[in-house]
């Protein structure tokens, strides 16, 4: 059985979010405290071996994952939900849209990554495979990818917080999908209300990117610029990005 969710608001707007790849359930900063309690209620799940589900056996992949998610959404009786990504949970909330499109009412993309995956090359592939085993490769992710701007406190913190927060194999495992794999066939023509929200700082996950790739494969998708933020607005600029999630929300999923 996989960990009961932890749950944030009391609201019939139903919600479910996906961490990075670097990150956990667990690690949302306060973004969500700015949203509606009684608007929406938010679901957080792990990934099999992140977190609380850290011990949770493989296999480790989007496929199993999204079957998760699925599964999760029937014991809390959830038949319609929205779905939020940062990052590589970009791709998570893909495949869940994939294998259940009439249970996806909308996809919150926050600096995430699209379809196509990252498109990584070799030599890229290899930096991240270090930081699965070398948290002084992954304070320099997080550093590169907030745009060099931020405190050495913080920097520390964050690669300290993710230390020992995943299984290495499942890391690894994520890893190899969201840096290579392209499902953009299998989300073509399943168009839905899409919200992305970018860090102006993000250096990789840009607008002229998310104008290439998510806007192309969803049409009736829309594009926000987070500013004084990175990759993990969720962290920099919480309140902002909470406020904006919301006004998304409330736009396209009535209540």
């Amino acid at each position: 059985m996989h960990p009961t969710p932890t749950l944030v608001g009391h609201g019939p707007r139903h919600v479910i979010a996906l961490s990075g790849w670097m990150g956990s359930a667990a690690h949302w900063g306060t973004v969500f405290d700015a949203m509606d309690p009684a608007a929406s209620t938010v679901a957080l799940i792990d990934y099999r071996g992140y977190g609380a589900a850290r011990e949770h056996p493989g296999p480790y992949g989007f496929a199993q994952h999204a079957d998760d998610v699925i599964a999760m959404a029937d014991q809390l009786g959830w038949d319609r939900y929205s779905l939020i990504g940062h990052s590589m949970g970009g791709v998570a909330i893909q495949h869940v849209l994939a294998q259940a499109p009439t249970r996806v009412d909308a996809l919150i993309g926050i600096t995430a990554v699209p379809a196509c995956g990252s498109r990584m090359d070799d030599a890229r592939l290899g930096f991240f495979d270090k930081a699965v085993d070398d948290i002084s490769v992954r304070r320099k992710i997080f550093d590169v990818s907030t745009g060099g701007r931020l405190s050495a406190a913080w920097l520390d913190r964050m690669a300290a917080e993710s230390d020992g927060l995943m299984r290495p194999e499942a890391m690894r495992a994520y890893l190899r999908e969201w840096a290579t794999q392209d499902i953009s066939a299998r989300i073509t023509g399943l168009d839905r209300p899409v919200g992305l929200f970018i860090g102006e700082h993000d250096p990789t996950l840009s607008e002229a990117l998310m104008r290439e790739t998510w806007m192309r494969f969803y049409p009736n998708a829309t594009l926000e610029v987070i500013g004084n933020a990175g990759h993990y607005p969720m962290f920099e600029a919480p309140v902002m990005l909470g406020t904006r999630i919301d006004a998304f929300l409330n736009d396209r999923i009535r209540l």
